[in-house]
């Protein structure tokens, strides 16, 4: 049996994916989940709590659906340790991204971030936008 396709999703993308439902990041998320793995580090579940719990944010979301979309998460998600130090993007606070991508074994990430984006090809991993995902995934030919 092939193994499942393993995908990390960064912050921005994941956000938007909650917020709109409708969204390319909310549908290569969703096909995600179906057909792969999705990785999680305590560093990213974090980073998601804290720019989630913003005020900007209260308008979309109230914190008991922001809680649950957490507790949610993690249970679908494959929690991943850092352990590999990366130091590879122009924004320093990319790098965890990265060694998640590593640590997990991931195929790809999932970004709107061009601080990421021209990285790819990073170490094997392919860095693509959700749409271009999209795209790949109603492909026929799409392999992971």
């Amino acid at each position: 049996m092939k193994p499942k396709a393993r995908y990390v999703f960064d912050s921005n993308v994941i956000i938007s994916a909650l917020l709109f439902e409708s969204s390319k990041p909310a549908r290569a998320f969703r096909y995600a989940l179906q057909h792969g793995e999705i990785l999680l580090s305590l560093e990213l579940l974090e980073e998601l709590n804290e720019v989630l719990s913003r005020k900007k944010f209260s308008r979309y979301i109230t914190s008991h659906e922001r809680e649950a979309f957490l507790e949610t998460f993690v249970a679908v998600a494959v929690l991943v340790d850092l352990v590999t130090p990366v130091q590879a993007c122009r924004d320093p606070k990319d790098d965890p991204i990265l060694g998640l991508a590593l640590d997990g074994d991931a195929a790809y990430i999932i970004s709107g971030d061009a601080d990421l984006l021209v990285l790819s090809p990073f170490q094997n991993v392919k860095i693509i936008t959700a749409e271009t995902f999209l795209s790949m995934v109603t492909d026929t030919n799409f392999t992971s």
